[in-house]
């Protein structure tokens, strides 16, 4: 295939339709898990904890996923991974016990894992190297799009249903995205870019071969995860401290979302003609500066200005965790790299909110959120010594 005659508007529904799919089920039940924890008679922390395990199963899952991608291929992971989630979603309409919550949660948290890593394979392969950031760009924004629409959908069902609502939708859009990668043809991979995905290396040998690859490419993506995971719990928290009604909170979260989904494809298309660096950088910078400028805000204007600042660098980095992984990938053993990565990325993920809430235990929440934002200074200048300043893909150094 020639790069020239390569569309992303042709592969749409196959590419990103089940990930659309899958995402709004997340978004759909994300914002009811604890509320229905909660409902179940735990206590706050109990009800925090179990809406946690979502990215606690990511985290644990990672490794095995790549085990099952490798073995089962793409196609098939993102089917078992869409019928597990279904299966959650059961277990949580029908839960009656804290317990069954966390165990619907955690097995939720585990297929995101195999069906998020599946779909970036897959992408790896299917797209020529010159649209692949564009590529990956807008599969970091199918989760974006899920959780902007998710919760709007869900609302409807809630209305009529109470709280299992969300998670009869939630049900629905996953066994969607199972028929839809089912239904619609696998896309087809030029020999050219065809690769053995898993190959006969193992785990043990990629975490040997690319440790230079993880100890410095690897601690930017570890940052730039702390940095959004932060994100999420900040800004919520922040407008508490300033005493805003729903209503502003609502307008403001809305606009954030919607910037956020509008700069993600802009993104991937500087990446692919200009270079990583010249999002990874930025990206980084002004989420670290607007986590740092957070603490000044003092009023509605100032809190949304930083909150849009915010979105904005989390919009363009939409991807560009994916895009290094995929550039830094070996042919043989990719599915175990990938899964390796994404280990690195929800380490951080996992680590930003734990930091934030030791640090505001310890002192306060405003220095709290300002020295998490130093990570993005941190994290630019990891990037701006590892990535070419210049077009074309990362390239690991011999």
């Amino acid at each position: 295939m020639d790069d020239s005659s390569f569309s992303l508007r042709k592969i749409a529904l196959a590419a990103y339709g089940p990930s659309v799919l899958f995402g709004v089920g997340i978004g759909a039940m994300t914002p009811v898990i604890a509320l229905s924890v909660r409902g179940l008679g735990a206590s706050y922390a109990v009800a925090g904890l179990v809406a946690a395990l979502v990215g606690l199963g990511s985290l644990v899952s990672n490794i095995p996923a790549a085990l099952l991608v490798n073995r089962y291929g793409e196609r098939r992971a993102m089917i078992g991974a869409s019928l597990l989630s279904a299966a959650a979603m059961l277990i949580a309409m029908a839960a009656h016990m804290v317990w069954m919550m966390a165990v619907a949660t955690l097995l939720v948290g585990a297929a995101a894992s195999v069906f998020q890593l599946a779909r970036q394979s897959y992408l790896v392969q299917a797209v020529p190297l010159a649209m692949r950031a564009r590529a990956l760009s807008v599969l970091g924004g199918t989760a974006r799009i899920g959780a902007f629409v998710g919760p709007f959908a869900g609302a409807g069902l809630i209305a009529l249903m109470d709280l299992p609502g969300a998670y009869l939708l939630a049900m629905i859009a996953m066994l969607g995205a199972g028929v839809l990668a089912y239904k619609v043809p696998d896309l087809e991979v030029p020999a050219a870019l065809a690769t053995v995905g898993g190959g006969k290396a193992s785990l043990l040998s990629i975490a040997r071969s690319h440790a230079g690859v993880f100890l410095s490419l690897g601690i930017g993506v570890l940052m730039i995860s702390v940095l959004r995971a932060t994100r999420q719990v900040v800004l919520p928290l922040w407008a508490e401290q300033l005493g805003l009604d729903s209503v502003a909170i609502s307008v403001i979260y809305g606009l954030v979302a919607a910037l956020d989904m509008a700069v993600f494809y802009h993104a991937g298309k500087i990446m692919d003609r200009h270079g990583r660096v010249w999002v990874a950088v930025p990206s980084v910078l002004l989420m670290g500066a607007s986590l740092m400028l957070m603490p000044f805000a003092s009023g509605v204007i100032s809190f949304m200005a930083t909150a849009l600042m915010l979105g904005f660098g989390n919009g363009i980095s939409s991807g560009i965790v994916m895009t290094l992984a995929a550039d830094a990938a070996p042919a043989q053993g990719r599915h175990h790299f990938l899964g390796l990565w994404r280990l690195v990325s929800d380490v951080g993920s996992s680590a930003g909110p734990l930091l934030l809430s030791a640090l505001t235990g310890a002192i306060s929440l405003a220095v709290g959120t300002f020295v998490v934002g130093t990570f993005g200074l941190a994290a630019a200048a990891v990037f701006w010594r590892c990535l070419p300043h210049g077009p074309g893909p990362y390239r690991r150094k011999a």
